[in-house]
């Protein structure tokens, strides 16, 4: 026979709080990327949320450059022209601002449009979600850019670019679809959703982020518009990654508290 003198009554109080630790516990939020270590794939770029087996494959989900001879390469080059001779040193000196995927830098870039700008001290859960979201929408373009290797306008057409310093890694690196383009368009998707009220104003950044590599003579136009799919892309496929999640809600929490006060 088995001794149950020793085995106390779960009196139907008890019950109530082991059942409601029990929920607590399953609908707790996974960790945020700032109670781990993350680390860099490269000096300066850390690792993105996705796994390469679900980065969103470009080479699958683009179509092929525009071929020659056709109403899109003429769409490219006469883009291209148009900023080659374009006499505008403000919008010249915003595509440098734009080139630069550094951090802090990155930051300047959106931060032209936000009431609340984008810091590692005052929104350190919104700084990481642009630092580990510029992997996976950047990697994002990389299976259409190694398969395609487009030149790039200024391989072509002899006419300098923005950062001069970038020319050699450039001429390496395959034009089609453009990596700045999907990061700035994943951006402002990402920003939209912490910042809703904002959200033309965001948009057009973003737009205009992307067209800062036409403005720069490094991609075509339709590098460009490619780059914004990929963007999309990575960013729908992030919606679904835990971590990625949480740091979003601790972002417009974050956020939240600094426009209320609280």
């Amino acid at each position: 026979m088995i001794d149950t003198s020793n085995i106390k009554m779960i009196t139907p109080g008890r019950l109530i709080l082991i059942s409601l630790f029990i929920f607590l516990s399953a609908c707790q939020s996974p960790a945020t990327s700032l109670t781990k270590e993350i680390k860099e794939i490269r000096e300066g770029v850390l690792q993105g949320y996705l796994s390469k087996e679900d980065i969103p494959n470009s080479l699958k989900l683009l179509p092929a450059p525009p071929e020659k001879g056709s109403a899109a390469i003429k769409l490219d080059q006469e883009i291209a022209k148009k900023y080659i001779t374009l006499n505008n040193a403000e919008r010249y000196q915003q595509a440098v601002i734009d080139a630069d995927l550094s951090f802090p830098n990155a930051t300047k870039t959106f931060n032209v449009v936000l009431d609340i700008p984008i810091t590692e001290k005052t929104t350190p859960h919104l700084y990481m979600l642009l630092r580990r979201s510029l992997a996976d929408a950047g990697l994002s373009t990389y299976a259409a850019k190694n398969y395609y290797q487009r030149k790039r306008p200024f391989m072509l057409n002899g006419a300098p670019i923005c950062t001069p310093e970038d020319e050699a890694g450039l001429r390496k690196d395959g034009s089609y679809p453009s990596g700045h383009a999907a990061i700035g368009w994943a951006w402002a998707l990402i920003l939209v959703e912490v910042f809703p009220e904002k959200t033309n104003l965001i948009l057009q950044r973003g737009k205009q982020f992307g067209l800062s590599r036409n403005v720069c003579n490094v991609h075509w136009y339709s590098d460009v518009v490619a780059g914004r799919m990929m963007g999309a892309a990575a960013v729908a496929r992030l919606h679904a990654n835990e971590t990625f999640m949480a740091d979003m809600r601790a972002a417009k929490d974050e956020v939240r508290a600094l426009k209320t006060g609280k």
